[in-house]
């Protein structure tokens, strides 16, 4: 004798949504929100510069009767480039000087490769 066991089948019959018009529009105002979201993710560690790499520095403070020249001299004597006045715009385009008159007390990035 063979015995026959029935298991209960259960139907789901899912309900279509409709989504009205504000809906629709609220669904692709997330979606665009979103990929506007992931976008300034990625993009935020990205940095643009015209040389590659990252030029190393130092903080340096303006001494009371030191001139940007000085300054300039010292740098292009310790990163071994010989030309002063590349030194002098270098330092300025770094630290956005309109002139070459610094103050003491003043601090200035400058460049040390």
């Amino acid at each position: 004798m063979s015995t026959i066991t029935l298991a209960p089948q259960l139907s789901f019959h899912p309900r279509s949504v409709r989504l009205t018009r504000r809906g629709r529009l609220v669904v692709f105002a997330f979606g665009v929100l979103l990929a506007f979201a992931f976008g300034v993710w990625f993009a935020a560690g990205s940095v643009a510069t015209q040389e590659a790499g990252v030029e190393q520095v130092e903080v340096v403070t303006v001494a009371p009767g030191e001139t940007l020249w000085d300054i300039a001299s010292d740098a292009a004597t310790v990163t071994g480039e010989g030309d002063v006045g590349d030194m002098v715009a270098r330092i300025q385009d770094m630290n956005s000087l309109d002139s070459s008159m610094v103050l003491a007390g003043q601090t200035l990035r400058v460049p040390t490769e």
